[in-house]
């Protein structure tokens, strides 16, 4: 059972973005593929269009239904927040120990499949108060890409992310950069200082105002050679 697990070095950074793109890429390529964002904040069940879950659900060619969106993100929180603070509002608690069963359960009923699982937030984004998507990532064992941005400072934020995921035992084999919106530093240069910081990763550049089937196609490239 092939397992992905796509990582932001930060919050808002292009997560969702980027693994729209590789889940459309690794369909054109005949690869069976399926998503799971176990935990996913700021969504509003009556309203579900334009959220992650939805964005996900039709990158996979599935209408954005309630139960889709619900099938793709179990756990569903309203304000933008993270998760346990989100939970909170609710009157609700989230348990890491349910997160991850439920991501186990997902990787056994995958089957063949490739599933890909992308998390919340950042790498250090709380899944509760004792436990971290980092230790999510860990407890899966998978492959990780790691979606950085252009801002300034997504240099660091990228490096120390991808050090953290490492020094957890986690092979961080592809880098991808989305572009950051607004007034960010020039977009190949960032790429060019990061490549020299990741010899052996794979980067592929997502351009906002670009195509995103060149370098997802790149990336699912890469991402088929690892299983």
């Amino acid at each position: 059972m092939p397992v992905l697990s796509i990582a932001g070095a930060g919050t808002d950074i292009g997560k969702t973005y980027v693994a729209a793109a590789l889940v459309r890429a690794l369909i054109r390529r005949g690869v069976a593929v399926d998503v799971l964002k176990p935990v996913a904040s700021g969504l509003d069940d009556d309203a579900p269009a334009g959220s992650d879950p939805a964005i996900l659900a039709e990158a996979l060619g599935r209408t954005a239904t309630r139960d889709e969106v619900a099938r793709i993100a179990p756990f569903r929180f309203k304000a933008p927040l993270s998760p346990p603070m989100a939970a909170t509002r609710e009157g609700r608690v989230l348990r890491y120990d349910d997160v991850l069963a439920v991501c186990r359960a997902r990787v056994e009923a995958a089957g063949p499949s490739l599933l890909i699982v992308e998390t919340a937030g950042g790498v250090m984004s709380p899944v509760d108060d004792d436990h971290t998507m980092l230790d999510l990532m860990a407890a899966l064992g998978a492959p990780v890409v790691l979606v950085g941005g252009t801002y300034l400072g997504a240099i660091s934020h990228a490096l120390t992310a991808r050090l953290a995921l490492q020094g957890r035992g986690l092979a961080v084999p592809c880098l991808a950069v989305s572009e950051s919106p607004g007034d960010a530093p020039p977009c190949d240069e960032t790429v060019a200082s990061l490549k020299r910081f990741t010899a052996g990763t794979a980067v592929s550049i997502f351009h906002r105002d670009g195509d995103a089937a060149a370098p997802a196609d790149a990336l699912a490239a890469r991402v088929m050679s690892l299983f």
